[in-house]
C-alpha cells in the first residue's frame, strides 16, 4: 500500500467481546460514519456487512474474524471485528496476537460476562493497550457504574470512567465528556451521525465533577502538571488529560470506559474519536522479537518502512474467488506485489501473486505494502498460520502462535463415493485454515474424526462442507476428547531381545514414571555412565512418545507424565535404533498400568441466566449432569447460576434449558480444565469414547 498514511496516523485495533455484546452493531456504526458504507447493516436483519458468511447471517452471530479500513479524522484504522462465541476463540487468539490496541465491548445490563473474562485474558496475555464501550444504554436494566465495578472486581482492570451516560435504559439520550465537561446529544433524524454539544445537566453535573477528581488522581502519575492540580486545585487543560491518558493507556495501567447504544447510533463518533486519540500506532509497540532462522541470535524489527521486510501470516482463508488467501500483519519494511521473499518457519520461498485490501469479503488491489498494514495474499502456496514471511536476505522468525486443543469429535463419512475425494479436499482446506479443528482417522475403526471446539463449531464446518464444497457426509454423535494420566510413581523395566541366527536386536532400559500435572510430557535421563549409549537415548524417548497416543484405560493419549530414565544396557553388535525404541515402549506401556492410570475429561465453565422462578429446576438439572454449582448472584431482575460440568453431560443442554425456563433463560460454557473420571463412571465409559491425539 502506498503510504497514504503515515505511521503515526495508523492504528490497527480490535472489536472483541462475550457474544452479543454488539461488537458488529458497533463495526456497521464505525463504517457508516467513516463513510465507508452509505447503509447500516443491522446483524438482526442478517445485512451486518461484517457478518458475510451465509451461516453467521442466518444464526446471527460471528463466526470468523473479518478485517476491514477506514478512515476517521485524517487517520487510517484497520480493524478486525471478531467472534463472541467460545467455539470461535481461536479467531479472537489469532486476531489478538497481531493488533496493537483493542476495543473492548460490554452490554450495559449484562456486564462482564465469561466470554468477556476469557477475551480479557488472551488481551492481558499480549499486553493489549485496550479501550472499553459500555454499549446498550438504551435497554431497560443498564447500569453503567455497574459495568465499571465489575471491571474492577471481575477483570482487576484500572477502569477510569471518561464519559457519563445521560440517562439510562428508555432515557439515555447522550453522553457527557469528563475531558472537556460538555453533553454531546444525537440527532435521530440522520442516524446520529450529527449531535448537539451542550452543558452537562444539573443533576449530573455533581457526578461528573467527582468523576473527573477521580480520573485526574488516576493520571497523577503520568504528568506533572495534573499533579499540581491535584494538590493546588488549579485547572488542567484538555490536551493536557489526554496526553496523559495515552501515556497510562500505552502502559497498559489504565483502561478508559466509554458508553452509548450502537444500535440507537449514539455514541460512536466519540469512540473513534478515542481510538484516535488514546490507542498506539505502531511506532508506539516496542519493536518485535525474533530468531534469525539460520544464526539462531536473537533480532528485533521496529514499525520502519525502510527495514527489512517481516511479516505474520495471522488467518488462512478459502476465497471462492480468488483462492487461498493469507491474512498477514506486516512488522516492517516494504513489498511489491510479484515479490519473492522466504516463510522463516519452514525456509521455503514464496512468491506474492497479489495484494489485497480487505473490506469483510470484498477487496482492493493494492501494489505494495509496509510496516503497519494489515492485507490479505494471494499465491502463496507453502504458508499456514503462524508462519513468519520476511526478507531473502533478512531471515527472521517471529513467535509462534498456540492454540487451545480441541475438546469433542464427531466420526464422518461421504455420503457416496463421489462425495469421497471432495471430503477429503474439504477436511485439508478446512484444517488449513482453522488450527483448532484437527481430523484423523481412528487406527481401531478405520472411522475418520474431526475435532473441534464445541457442538457449534463441528456444525459450522460440517455446513461449510455441503454449501462451499458440495459434500454431502453423515456425521455421527459427538464424542469427547478424553484423555489420560497417571498418580502413582513407579520404576519399570523395559527389554527387547531377538535372535535369528545373524545380527540380532537388543535394547533394555530402566526408567522411572511419575506424576507431572500440568507439565505435560517431560524426559529426562539421569544415568550413571553410559548403560544406553548416547546415541541410543533420542530413540528411547521417540519410542515412548509413541506410545503416548494409547493409555490403558480407555485407548486415550496420555498426558502430565514425566519419564526418567535412570539405566539400562546394551551389545555392542545387537543394539540399535529400532532396539532401543522398541524397549522405551514396552517400559513405558507396563510402567503405566502400575502407576494407577486414571481417565480424564473436560469439565466446563457454565453460566446460566435466568428469572427466579426457575432456579431450582435448573440447579437440579445441572446436578443430574455432574454439575456443581459454584455460586450464585444476581444481575439486574435476574439470577445468574456459575456452575462447573463435565462437557459429556452437556450434550443437548440449550434444548432442555429452553424447556426446563420456557425459553426465558439463556446459558454460556467455555472450556476450563480436564479432570479426573470418578471410578464408578469409568465403566460406563469404557470403549465409548475416544481421545483426540
Amino acid at each position: 500500500m502506498s503510504r497514504d498514511y503515515p505511521l503515526d496516523k495508523t492504528r490497527n485495533i480490535g472489536i472483541a467481546a462475550h457474544i452479543d455484546a454488539g461488537k458488529t452493531t458497533v463495526t456497521e456504526r464505525i463504517l457508516f460514519y467513516t463513510g465507508k458504507v452509505h447503509r447500516m447493516g443491522e446483524v438482526h436483519e442478517g445485512s451486518a456487512v461484517m457478518d458475510w458468511m451465509d451461516q453467521e447471517r442466518e444464526r446471527g452471530i460471528t463466526i470468523t474474524s473479518a478485517a476491514t479500513t477506514c478512515e476517521w479524522k485524517d487517520h487510517r484504522i484497520n480493524i478486525i471485528d471478531t467472534p463472541g462465541h467460545v467455539d470461535f476463540t481461536v479467531e479472537v487468539e489469532r486476531s489478538l496476537r497481531v493488533l496493537d490496541g483493542v476495543v473492548a465491548i460490554f452490554c450495559a445490563v449484562g456486564g462482564v460476562e465469561p466470554q468477556s473474562e476469557t477475551v480479557w485474558r488472551q488481551a492481558d496475555k499480549y499486553n493489549i493497550p485496550r479501550l472499553a464501550f459500555v454499549n446498550k444504554m438504551d435497554r431497560v436494566g443498564s447500569d453503567f457504574l455497574n459495568v465499571v465495578e465489575m471491571m474492577r472486581t471481575k477483570l482487576k482492570a484500572n477502569a477510569m470512567p471518561i464519559q457519563l451516560p445521560i440517562g439510562e435504559g428508555e432515557d439515555f439520550t447522550g453522553i457527557a465528556d469528563l475531558i472537556s465537561m460538555k453533553a454531546y446529544t444525537y440527532d435521530t433524524e440522520d442516524f446520529g451521525a450529527t449531535y448537539k454539544e451542550s452543558v452537562i445537566p444539573e443533576d449530573l453535573l455533581v457526578s461528573c465533577e467527582m468523576a473527573r477528581e477521580e480520573l485526574l488522581e488516576s493520571l497523577a502519575d503520568y504528568d506533572e502538571e495534573i499533579v499540581h492540580h491535584v494538590l493546588d486545585g488549579a485547572e488542567v487543560s484538555e490536551e493536557t488529560i489526554r496526553k496523559a491518558l495515552r501515556k497510562a493507556v500505552l502502559d497498559a495501567k489504565v483502561v478508559p470506559v466509554l458508553c452509548g447504544s450502537a444500535f440507537k447510533n449514539k455514541g460512536v463518533q466519540h469512540l473513534l474519536n478515542a481510538v484516535v486519540d488514546l490507542l498506539p500506532n505502531p511506532m508506539d509497540i516496542p519493536p518485535v522479537k525474533g530468531v534469525n532462522p539460520f544464526t539462531k541470535n536473537e533480532e528485533e524489527r521496529a514499525a520502519d518502512p525502510e527495514a527489512p521486510f517481516a511479516a505474520l501470516v495471522f488467518k488462512v482463508m478459502t476465497d471462492p474467488y480468488v483462492g487461498l488467501l493469507h491474512y498477514m500483519r506486516v512488522y516492517s519494511g516494504t513489498v511489491k506485489a510479484g515479490t519473492h521473499i522466504v516463510n522463516a518457519t519452514n525456509k521455503k520461498k514464496e512468491r506474492f501473486g497479489r495484494v489485497l485490501l480487505m473490506h469483510a469479503n470484498k477487496r482492493d488491489e493494492l501494489t505494495e505494502v509496509s510496516a503497519g498494514d494489515i492485507v490479505a495474499v494471494v499465491g502463496l502456496k507453502h504458508s499456514a498460520t503462524g508462519d513468519t514471511l520476511c526478507d531473502l536476505k533478512h531471515p527472521l522468525q517471529l513467535e509462534m502462535m498456540d492454540f487451545p486443543e480441541p475438546v469433542i469429535s464427531v466420526a464422518i463419512e461421504p455420503k457416496t463415493k463421489a462425495d469421497e475425494l471432495k471430503l477429503s479436499d474439504a477436511l485439508g482446506r478446512l484444517s488449513n485454515e482453522d488450527p483448532t479443528f484437527v481430523v484423523k482417522v481412528d487406527e481401531d475403526t478405520g472411522q475418520t474424526l474431526i475435532s473441534g471446539m464445541g457442538e457449534l463449531h463441528l456444525e459450522i464446518l460440517v455446513d461449510r462442507m455441503l454449501r462451499e464444497f458440495s459434500v454431502h457426509a453423515n456425521v455421527g454423535r459427538p464424542m469427547v476428547a478424553f484423555k489420560e494420566t497417571i498418580t502413582k510413581q513407579t520404576r519399570s523395566e523395559g527389554r527387547f531381545v531377538r535372535q535369528s541366527g545373524g545380527r540380532g536386536q537388543y535394547g533394555h532400559v530402566i526408567i522411572e514414571i511419575e506424576p507431572n500435572p500440568g507439565g505435560g510430557f517431560e524426559f529426562e535421563t539421569r544415568m550413571r555412565g553410559a548403560a544406553v549409549p548416547k546415541q541410543y537415548v533420542p530413540y528411547v524417548e521417540d519410542g515412548i512418545r509413541q506410545s503416548l497416543a494409547s493409555g490403558p484405560v480407555n485407548g486415550c493419549p496420555m498426558v502430565d507424565v514425566k519419564i526418567t530414565l535412570i539405566d539400562g544396557s546394551s551389545h555392542e553388535v545387537d543394539s540399535s535404533e529400532l532396539a532401543f525404541r522398541v524397549a522405551g515402549s514396552m517400559a513405558f506401556n507396563d510402567g503405566v498400568r502400575k502407576a494407577g492410570p486414571v481417565l480424564l475429561e473436560p469439565v466446563m465453565d457454565v453460566e446460566v441466566v435466568l428469572p427466579m422462578d426457575y432456579v431450582g429446576d435448573v440447579m437440579s438439572d445441572l446436578n443430574m449432569r455432574r454439575g456443581k454449582v459454584e455460586g450464585m448472584s444476581q444481575r439486574g431482575d435476574t439470577q445468574v447460576i456459575s456452575a462447573r460440568a463435565p462437557l459429556s453431560d452437556m450434550f443437548g443442554y440449550a434444548t432442555a434449558l429452553r424447556s426446563l425456563t420456557q425459553g426465558r433463560a439463556i446459558y454460556s460454557m467455555q472450556f476450563s480444565h480436564y479432570d479426573k473420571v470418578p471410578g464408578d463412571m469409568v465403566a460406563q465409559l469404557q470403549g465409548r469414547v475416544r481421545g483426540l491425539a
